[in-house]
């Protein structure tokens, strides 16, 4: 499975870690930001599980 760095900092925030800030946002406040398919926020919550950097996995749906 293919997961982007994208994905990865938004399901962190959406458990409350800390992500720093993006360096190349875009010019534009009207640009389209794609959102994590949930079968990839469910694998990466996964793996932060795994690693131990979240506890239990928090209700996403």
């Amino acid at each position: 499975m293919k997961v982007s760095s994208l994905y990865i900092s938004q399901v962190k925030r959406k458990c409350g870690l800390n992500v720093g800030e993006s360096y190349n946002k875009p010019k534009s406040e009207d640009i389209h930001v794609p959102q994590c398919p949930p079968e990839k926020e469910k694998a990466i919550m996964d793996a932060l599980q795994h690693f131990g950097m979240i506890q239990c996995v928090p209700s996403i749906m």
